[in-house]
């Protein structure tokens, strides 16, 4: 059975992020505790990108790692929250393997991107289960079966894995049909893997995670969207809104009080939320 070892492991500090999630459950490693922990996560620690927009650098050690979403009020992006949720799960005894896809999301049926995303294949006694804490707007409220050809609900929408030639898709269930989220197949990655997907994703000039904001937090049953200063809001638990964001310190505002993200008083940040503003204008 293949795990994911990540290194520094033994340091981690399982207390304080439970109490960032305020979880105070059982820490069996049951089904049970990985769909609590897991909606937990996703709707306490927001998805973010301020630190690739800003070009800083994305470590992603469990204590930079720590220090940013469990210790500040910060989000991250795949790389950062499924590596943090991953230490989390084994520490809590777990059987976690990483994966690696392809995004389809929004994307041209032709185009055929590298493997950028991360995942995670959770092994149970009643077999294995799909976890992911990182795809933004369309993330996995809680795990779902491994299990491909049939629609399974969540908490929120419906997902479902279907089969291809080599490995699986994962779909997501909108008002308008079913909407393909990324691809992949079941080699395992390891720590090293990930550290080179990250290394493109946040330092390439053509990765979109260098050139747009994109913020996301499901609190509740809403999912809540920042797209550079598009916010968007929808689902079962409020009403739907969008509205265009006028002003650096709107946007602050709204980072702060709906996302929950602190960000930086530096004019490097100050400097790229101004750009995106203007961009989207």
């Amino acid at each position: 059975m293949a795990t994911l070892q990540l290194p520094g492991l033994a340091a981690f500090d399982l207390d304080a992020y439970c109490a960032r999630l305020g979880y105070t459950g059982g820490r069996e490693p049951t089904l049970q505790t990985l769909r609590e922990i897991q909606w937990r996560h996703v709707n306490t620690i927001p998805f973010e990108n301020l630190a690739s927009l800003t070009g800083e650098p994305v470590p992603l050690d469990l204590p930079a790692l720590q220090a940013k979403m469990v210790g500040s009020r910060r989000g991250g992006y795949c790389f950062e929250h499924n590596i943090l949720f991953a230490a989390a799960l084994e520490r809590l005894g777990f059987a976690v393997t990483g994966l690696a896809a392809r995004v389809l999301w929004k994307a041209p049926t032709d185009r055929i991107g590298a493997r950028t995303h991360m995942l995670l294949k959770i092994e149970l006694p009643d077999g294995a289960y799909l976890a992911d804490t990182g795809f933004g707007g369309a993330t996995l409220p809680e795990p779902i079966e491994f299990v491909t050809g049939r629609a399974q609900a969540t908490r929120m929408e419906s997902f479902r894995l279907v089969p291809q030639p080599e490995g699986c898709q994962l779909e997501v269930q909108l008002p308008e049909g079913w909407q393909p989220m990324y691809s992949f197949d079941g080699q395992p990655q390891q720590f090293v893997d990930y550290q080179v997907a990250n290394w493109f994703v946040s330092t390439h000039p053509a990765s979109r995670f260098r050139q747009v904001l994109l913020v996301a937090r499901p609190a509740g049953g809403c999912r809540r969207t920042l797209f550079n200063g598009d916010y968007r809001q929808h689902g079962p638990g409020a009403a739907g809104e969008r509205r265009q964001v006028g002003s650096v310190s709107e946007l602050r505002q709204l980072l702060d009080e709906v996302f929950g993200i602190e960000a930086p008083q530096t004019a490097t940040v100050e400097a790229a939320l101004a750009r995106i503003l203007v961009a989207e204008g």
